[in-house]
């Protein structure tokens, strides 16, 4: 956008006013890319591909069928609750960056004795301690979880 400047006796009165060379252009190049089959939304200038709405055969997907990922262990215990807590790193100039504290989780093989066997679970070293106190089978049934399925 252009600011044209005009005098008017002692005062100077500023009037704004869009080039003619930039009004063209964005007629032109709006034109361009509707015959491209382009949208360009006013927000953000992202160009949206208008081929796919136009067409009224279903569009085809190559896209090859990848199979179901492994579940990621997320670093809750199951058992506490316990999860990770957000805290400052201050350095030595009192600059505070933000980290995350993570629970000390452990893979662990525990003897269940109802079941007869080993469990293998992962857990926070807090839990360890209480179900060393108070057992496995009081533990697990206090955080609803089901030793038969592990």
């Amino acid at each position: 956008m252009a600011t044209v400047m005009a005098t008017v006796g002692p005062m100077a009165v500023g009037v704004a006013a869009k080039s003619q060379f930039s009004n063209r252009f964005s007629m032109t190049s709006s034109r361009m890319n509707s015959e491209l089959g382009f949208i360009t939304s006013q927000l953000s200038g992202i160009k949206i591909s208008t081929t796919h709405f136009e067409t009224n055969s279903p569009c085809p997907i190559s896209a090859p069928v990848k199979p179901s990922l492994q579940p990621v262990a997320r670093r809750i215990c199951p058992f506490t609750g316990k999860k990770s807590n957000r805290a400052n790193k201050v350095s030595h100039s009192n600059h505070r960056t933000k980290k995350l504290q993570f629970v000390n989780l452990q893979y662990k093989r525990i003897w269940w004795e109802t079941g007869k066997r080993y469990v293998k679970l992962r857990l926070s070293t807090k839990a360890l301690k209480t179900i060393e106190k108070n057992g496995l089978d009081a533990v697990a049934k206090k955080a609803g979880i089901d030793l038969a399925k592990k």
